[in-house]
């Protein structure tokens, strides 16, 4: 077997960009999906645009990044116009990663670099948060939208205030109007820390903060075929991500940051609209909804990807019925439209070159359903009458997976906020499934209301968790098909 050399920028040809572009998450969406549209913006346009990335949280890829020069492959897998397409590309455009957590005052200084001008974010959906316990004098704040305004004030501080030294700002996390919510976290962080009118000002005028909405499967890392795929680059790289190769990229912005940001003319799927609301409803509610529920009702009955849910005899319809008979019911758009849509998902669903994993997706499970299904759910009610089963089930399906325990031989290990984490332990340690499922709709701190006010949801939720607790997952499922 041919000896594999290691991945850095001395041993590959990569061409290196300024730093134009700040990137906070370095995970493997924002590495097969932005990243990846920066460097062929880069090549198609003449963009000339290189990325830092800032690490989000203490823990994180910044290191290994680092020791690969900010080089990695992408692996896009799947149909297009008919024509299977398997292409491996080496992504240049990250020049280096920074952790503020150890390296706050590199971290501040990107703020005095004239020529960096777009701030990009995912941070999961938990990401953008107000959170009052963070200080000013942190080194860094923890939350992001924190971090994000200790930037933006030594920014405003070093140019003194010039207006043409504002940033523009794509925040890709999934929320409905992500970029409003991010700016208003950040008028709150000026409240709380007392920065002052002039910065107000200065962050209002000088900088513009987007609504976007992002679309494209990442599996990720490619575990299963790593070793092929080594042979075929020849090269050791340990943040090979995988993804398919349908992409869209939707942001509301006006016609003079499409100027600037010029990734439409690269002959890309990314779209700047006036309204991003229509998308962002069709996609957060027919492809992230049912991602959301299919994964612990997959994950439970045995099954390991979404490809194998969807083509499960009995897994499969629940996909179906979630994503026909009930999500689908709650939008406005034409019938005919959403129906196309929701073939098409099922299509990426069932992509033969894709293995993506069930457990990659429910990672923060109670954040992702309470903007992807529980919306849906209210609306579904409202309109009919009932509760829509599926729903009920997957979030049932949810609360069960986070009790842990074992699936055959393999430990379950649910990760999100260990405050969700916590709650979860204490009530299923009680052996009570009313117990639990009261609590867990109860907990304001993760969905902003009493969800035990819902009409029979409590009742519903009961008897899923008991339903599958004595009889399995997929006595569950068969009783709502």
């Amino acid at each position: 077997m041919e000896t594999l050399k290691e991945l850095n920028r001395k041993t590959a040809d990569a061409r290196h960009y300024p730093d134009r572009i700040i990137q906070f998450g370095e995970g493997n969406f924002l590495r097969a999906f932005v990243d990846w549209i920066i460097w062929k913006t880069n090549r198609e346009t003449g963009f000339n645009a290189g990325v830092v990335l800032v690490q989000p949280i203490d823990k994180g890829m910044v290191d290994v990044i680092n020791s690969q020069d900010g080089l990695y492959h992408l692996n896009l897998q799947g149909i297009d116009k008919g024509q299977a397409v398997d292409s491996i590309e080496m992504i240049d455009v990250i020049n280096r990663g920074i952790n503020p957590y150890r390296e706050f005052d590199q971290y501040l200084a990107l703020a005095e670099n004239p020529e960096i001008r777009f701030i990009i974010s995912n941070t999961t959906e938990a990401g953008i948060a107000f959170d009052p316990q963070c200080r000013f004098t942190d080194r860094p704040a923890a939350s992001y939208p924190g971090k994000l305004t200790q930037l933006l004030y030594h920014r405003y501080e070093y140019f003194k205030g010039d207006r043409s030294k504002g940033f523009i700002i794509f925040p890709c996390e999934l929320i409905f109007l992500n970029g409003k919510e991010l700016k208003e976290c950040i008028h709150r962080y000026i409240d709380l820390w007392q920065l002052g009118d002039g910065f107000r000002d200065w962050f209002d005028s000088a900088c513009t903060v987007c609504c976007t909405l992002v679309d494209r499967i990442v599996p990720g890392y490619p575990k299963d075929t790593i070793d092929k795929i080594h042979q075929r680059i020849g090269y050791n790289d340990r943040i090979v991500v995988k993804a398919e190769i349908f992409h869209l990229w939707v942001i509301e912005a006006p016609a003079w940051i499409a100027e600037e940001f010029p990734a439409d003319k690269a002959g890309l799927n990314v779209l700047f609209v006036p309204s991003e609301a229509p998308y962002h409803a069709r996609k957060v509610t027919l492809l992230n909804g049912p991602h959301t529920v299919l994964s612990p009702v997959g994950y439970l009955s045995g099954l390991d990807t979404v490809k194998e849910c969807v083509e499960d005899p009995e897994i499969g319809k629940f996909v179906r019925k979630v994503m026909f008979d009930e999500l689908l019911q709650t939008l406005d758009l034409p019938k005919d439209e959403l129906e196309r849509f929701a073939n098409d998902v099922i299509d990426r669903f069932s992509n033969p070159f894709v293995k993506h994993f069930v457990t990659s997706i429910m990672l923060n499970s109670f954040p992702k359903f309470r903007t992807r299904d529980l919306p849906g759910l209210k609306i579904y009610l409202e309109r009919k009458g009932t509760l829509p089963q599926g729903l009920v089930l997957g979030l049932a399906a949810i609360i069960t997976y986070y009790k842990g325990g074992k699936r055959g031989d393999t430990e379950i290990i649910p990760n999100d906020d260990p405050e969700i984490i916590s709650l979860l332990k204490g009530l299923w340690a009680s052996e009570d499934t009313r117990k639990v499922a009261e609590g867990v709709l109860g907990a304001e701190f993760i969905w902003g209301e009493d969800l035990n006010s819902i009409p029979g949801l409590t009742d519903a939720v009961t008897g899923n968790l008991d339903l599958i607790g004595k009889e399995g997952m997929r006595a569950a499922v068969r009783a709502i098909l």
